[in-house]
């Protein structure tokens, strides 16, 4: 799963105005967080959107596929990628679709 810094940077450039958009790289991938939500995922220099009812109702018919093997299915998005406007919109519904990322607990000192 290796992952080009030039394509999550296109990637970002493409989706900075749907939100506070920011990345980490793990496992050879890279996850896509908009306002602190994870919205995709980056393998292999492929786009993987988390998958919602409001993203499915944006795409229409998207193309459905693992980001690596044994992970949930994703929309997997070929075309549209040179389209920011659309990209966006994209991430921004699925953005507001997803619920608010669960407060980690801290750990106690000992």
């Amino acid at each position: 799963m290796a992952v080009d810094q030039g394509f999550v940077q296109f990637v970002k450039d493409q989706i900075d105005n749907a939100g506070e958009i920011s990345h980490r790289m793990m496992f050879g991938g890279c996850t896509v967080y908009c306002n602190g939500k994870v919205v995709a995922l980056i393998c292999d220099d492929q786009l993987f959107v988390k998958p919602t009812e409001a993203g499915r109702a944006y795409i229409g018919e998207p193309k459905e596929a693992p980001a690596y093997e044994g992970a949930k299915i994703s929309f997997l998005i070929e075309d549209g990628l040179d389209d920011a406007d659309w990209l966006t919109g994209l991430v921004a519904v699925t953005e507001q679709s997803l619920p608010k990322p669960k407060a980690r607990k801290k750990k106690k000192k000992k």
